[in-house]
């Protein structure tokens, strides 16, 4: 059973202005392309086909850009905040008649080389309401996270990290819907609330990755992909085929 994935790619990306006043993140050029493109293929390759893209800020350009997703193979559907800025935990929320009853979440800015099809089945062995991806990353990437312990996540908090936490969120996440059930719609709020919350009702599980994570949320982030894909690209002679 391969899932749907919500994508969540509706925030004003502020820290990349002025390259995003006009374009939405998720259409910032990387190695001569949009980076969805990249992001939209990487997930094809791993059999993830159907997507549902939570959107907000300049979201009717990205979706011009997509369309139905029929030229990149995938299928490709929009849950658009609405009259305000939802957040990641209300952009689920509002997405929810779209996703079914177990789906992957991840974000709109993440290039993640994992093996989704084995976090698909660690999730559906351990009968919880979330799983989360983490990798110890020991503050090298980026700000760690997660306290992570005989394969359980202890504690996880991205406003208030402690020296103890050595792992970080990996960015990639599957959640039942009944997760989201208790929760508000058109409020908003972050994913951040339902991990912690499934964390302190020991319904979050876990699954270790090895590979590292990549991201355009900021411009080093961007080069460090960049610099990946055209590594690859190299790597591997084809210059006009998407990695």
């Amino acid at each position: 059973m391969i899932l749907t994935t919500a994508i969540l790619a509706g925030g004003l990306a502020t820290r990349l202005h002025p390259v995003t006043e006009d374009i939405p993140k998720s259409l910032v050029e990387i190695a001569g392309r949009p980076f969805v493109e990249y992001q939209v293929e990487l997930l094809r390759r791993n059999g993830l086909t159907k997507l549902v893209f939570c959107v907000g800020y300049l979201g009717d350009k990205l979706e011009e850009f997509l369309g139905d997703g029929r030229r990149f193979g995938a299928n490709i559907r929009y849950s658009y905040d609405g009259p305000f800025l939802l957040g990641t935990g209300g952009a689920l929320c509002k997405a929810l008649p779209l996703l079914g009853d177990n789906f992957f979440v991840l974000y709109g800015d993440s290039y993640l080389e994992c093996d989704y099809t084995a976090v698909e089945k660690a999730f559906l062995t351990t009968g919880s309401l979330g799983l989360m991806t983490v990798m110890q990353n020991e503050g090298k990437w980026d700000q760690s996270n997660v306290t992570f312990q005989n394969n359980k996540i202890v504690r996880y908090d991205k406003q208030s990290p402690s020296q103890d936490m050595r792992y970080i969120d990996y960015g990639l996440g599957i959640l039942k819907a009944t997760a989201l059930a208790s929760y508000p719609l058109n409020v908003n709020f972050d994913l951040e609330t339902i991990y912690k919350n499934l964390v302190l009702q020991c319904q979050l599980a876990a699954f270790e990755v090895t590979q590292r994570f990549y991201e355009i949320g900021s411009l080093q982030g961007i080069q460090e992909l960049e610099k990946h894909l055209l590594r690859l690209r190299r790597e591997r002679g084809k210059k006009d085929e998407l990695y």
